[in-house]
């Protein structure tokens, strides 16, 4: 199973994407060869999910987004609340209420010549919106990791926690991941502990307790942030910690979480079946994070 299998909408081929405010028909929708985020990757993004007319977790996404945006040293131009009624314009003015994904996306914006100097660049940033009609096929076997040997990196060489469009590692993960027959890359610290996935965050569940990394190689994941929050809040025991992949193999339950599809149940990590099938924990986790989002 795809960890991001959705179900088709032909709905998706006439849709409006917002580029810099302006609403445009997908097959016209264009920026410049000389905008930062193609010739540099130079930009930070969002995946949003609107369920029942609201985007789930907004104040979250926006934290993250302009977090990572000061980083960069990168003026969005655009308050958050702004930012907020931009994303919601977008989906009214394509009629969607729900099972919608949103890629949010800006870049610096658009340069006098191709280079990485961000003193060239000659226009305000690129805000772009794509939001689509999404709904994830319901998982009926369980997901298929594959162990990459591309690391997440240390802080100062590439920071693990900024959500930027510079994810070339994340990309060789994924290619060796489907290349080995699997369905998403499970990915290492510098030091051999578990991390995270390439595109989602890594559970496991041992003895009743839930484990995940330390965090500190791994993005701010919002889902990941908000499951962690539920098992403190329910009682469930919860550690972020290094542990290697021995105990992955070991453990009783696996998963995966993400915005766009929540939590997916892993069934084999490198051909070795995680359990016995049985996923008690996950399924409670599952039905709070259900009643999360709808109580929101």
């Amino acid at each position: 199973m795809a960890t991001h299998q959705y179900q088709q909408d032909a709905r998706n081929y006439n849709i409006l994407i917002n580029i810099n405010g302006e609403l445009v028909p997908r097959a016209e929708a264009k920026i410049s060869v000389f905008d930062s985020g193609f010739i540099l990757g130079d930009g930070v993004w969002e995946g949003i999910r609107l369920h029942k007319g609201k985007l789930a977790f907004i104040e979250q996404h926006m934290s993250r987004l302009y977090d990572g945006a000061k980083a960069l040293d990168m003026d969005i131009g655009l308050s958050k609340r702004a930012m907020v009624k931009r994303l919601l314009e977008t989906c009214e003015a394509n009629n969607m209420s729900d099972d919608v994904h949103i890629r949010l996306m800006v870049t610096r914006g658009e340069k006098s010549t191709p280079y990485q100097d961000p003193r060239v660049t000659i226009s305000n940033a690129t805000v772009v919106i794509i939001a689509e009609y999404k709904k994830p096929v319901a998982q009926t076997t369980g997901v298929n990791l594959f162990t990459t040997h591309v690391r997440r990196g240390y802080p100062d060489v590439q920071d693990p926690g900024l959500n930027t469009h510079s994810k070339l590692n994340c990309i060789f993960a994924c290619i060796q991941a489907y290349k080995a027959h699997a369905d998403e890359a499970l990915m290492l610290d510098p030091h051999g502990f578990v991390a995270t996935c390439n595109s989602t965050h890594f559970f496991i569940v041992t003895n009743g307790e839930v484990w995940t990394s330390s965090g500190d190689y791994c993005l701010d994941g919002i889902t990941r942030n908000n499951v962690i929050q539920l098992c403190k809040d329910n009682d469930i025991p919860v550690y972020e910690k290094n542990f290697p992949l021995a105990k992955v193999y070991a453990a009783d339950e696996a998963f995966i979480t993400g915005t766009f599809a929540g939590l997916s149940w892993v069934d084999k990590v490198d051909g070795r079946k995680i359990g016995t099938g049985e996923i008690p924990v996950i399924k409670r986790l599952n039905a709070l994070y259900r009643d999360l989002i709808e109580h929101q």
